[in-house]
């Protein structure tokens, strides 16, 4: 396999980089291509890759690259540079809520389409998608959208195409939290000075800082000989219960706390904990409640915090 290891272009510095004025002037350079620049993700990883080249794809060149049609179009987009590349698909939708059809083809769809049309190229391929994927027999819209993309990638692997599927636990910062979040719903209610209900809160989350998870994604994609599906945990789980209890008694709102009023999800991860991901050993994770405490007061007290959106 061809090695995508790092290298700093001296001609390309910004996140929207020339490619072939870089080549013109001789320069080794590794391409990397993000879809889905526009949504939290995305920005932290191009943040990440400020000093390297990489192309954010504008929105208008893969809108249709879901369609049944699509794959010899992205093989062509991608070809020119297809010696030395990586590809991010970043994009997504997370709101179980959407129509189903509308999450298949934004969150397995177009990934699949750009596997088939990229990965065959020898160009690394690095998709998105749930720890919720190995929790749940049977989950909602959005975790059996990243399901399928999930048993996709494992199929491309046994034609030793170069794809990466990262499974991410729950993401933080960047923004507003959406409303349909744990976070968003405890927002609504602190802002609006009203009850919170929620179920016991045995649930366990890893809560990750998207800065943080950038930083994880870069390191992790740059090994080239990492391929398959493997998760992104730094093994310090908290409880919902514990997190809500942080966060509004942070700012004062304890007695809104209504703990036990919504019954507990049948199927739920109520006891597992994920061991570290070795390789991100030099990543240091942000602890959990603290961070989330000092984001949602942030988000509470001031207009710090720019509203983002979670896709694109």
């Amino acid at each position: 396999m061809v090695s995508r290891l790092l290298r700093r272009s001296r001609c390309c510095t910004g996140h929207i980089a020339c490619p072939d004025q870089c080549l013109a002037c001789g320069q080794p350079v590794s391409t990397y291509y993000l879809i889905g620049g526009g949504g939290r993700l995305g920005q932290a990883i191009a943040s990440q890759y400020a000093n390297q080249e990489i192309i954010s794809l504008q929105r208008s060149v893969y809108a249709d690259w879901s369609g049944a049609n699509a794959v010899d179009r992205i093989a062509r987009y991608f070809s020119p540079h297809a010696a030395d590349a990586t590809v991010f698909v970043a994009s997504g939708l997370l709101d179980p809520r959407l129509a189903t059809d509308e999450l298949v083809s934004v969150n397995y769809r177009l990934p699949r389409n750009v596997i088939d049309g990229a990965a065959r190229l020898g160009i690394k391929v690095v998709t998105f998608g749930t720890i919720m994927e190995s929790l749940l027999d049977v989950g909602n819209a959005y975790v059996e959208s990243k399901k399928r993309l999930r048993e996709y990638v494992e199929e491309a692997l046994s034609a030793a195409w170069p794809v990466l599927h990262l499974q991410i636990h729950t993401l933080y910062g960047g923004g507003q939290p959406s409303p349909f979040m744990f976070l968003g719903q405890m927002l609504t209610a602190i802002r609006n000075n009203e009850p919170f209900r929620m179920t016991s809160g045995r649930q366990l989350r890893e809560y990750h800082h998207f800065e943080d998870e950038a930083r994880a994604v870069r390191l992790i994609a740059g090994m080239p000989e990492m391929v398959g599906v493997t998760n992104l945990s730094h093994g310090k789980p908290v409880s919902l219960r514990a997190l809500a209890e942080a966060v509004f008694g942070a700012l004062e709102k304890n007695h809104l706390l209504r703990v036990g009023a919504l019954p507990e999800p049948s199927e739920e991860n109520y006891g597992k904990t994920f061991a570290p991901t070795m390789m991100l050993d030099t990543i240091e994770f942000r602890d959990a409640i603290q961070g989330v405490v000092e984001y949602m007061c942030a988000c509470c007290t001031s207009g710090a915090v720019a509203a983002g959106k979670i896709g694109s």
